[in-house]
């Protein structure tokens, strides 16, 4: 077993972010957040010291994670907000951590672009 020297953050929808899909994607209405939420998005960040340090990766990390988030729902990006500051990221979309990161699978670990 490995510790990665990673944090883990769990991003997940609010109620604004399914609004805005509602509005961009007629074939979504349907959804409700739980829906949205049931399988949340990882994304492996620097290890840090503290929940004020983590804090900060995610804002730096907030207009990323942003796009992420909307291309995995919708690729039109002319239909994607004109801010995606941190504030509007905080509006959007809530979020925890997970400091300990474990890999329980032997063999290599490998990257891929996404």
């Amino acid at each position: 077993m490995l510790c990665l020297n990673r944090i883990a953050v769990v991003v997940m929808a609010r109620q604004r972010f399914l609004e805005w899909l509602h509005s961009v994607n007629p074939t979504s209405r349907e959804l409700t957040l739980r829906d949205i939420n049931a399988e949340p998005t990882v994304h492996l960040l620097p290890e840090c010291e503290d929940d004020a340090e983590a804090a900060k990766l995610v804002r730096r990390f907030a207009k990323d994670i942003f796009i992420h988030e909307l291309d995995g729902w919708w690729r039109e990006t002319l239909d994607w907000p004109k801010s995606m500051t941190r504030l509007v990221f905080e509006k959007w979309f809530e979020w925890r951590v997970h400091s300990i990161v474990l890999d329980l699978v032997e063999g290599r670990l490998t990257r891929e672009e996404f």
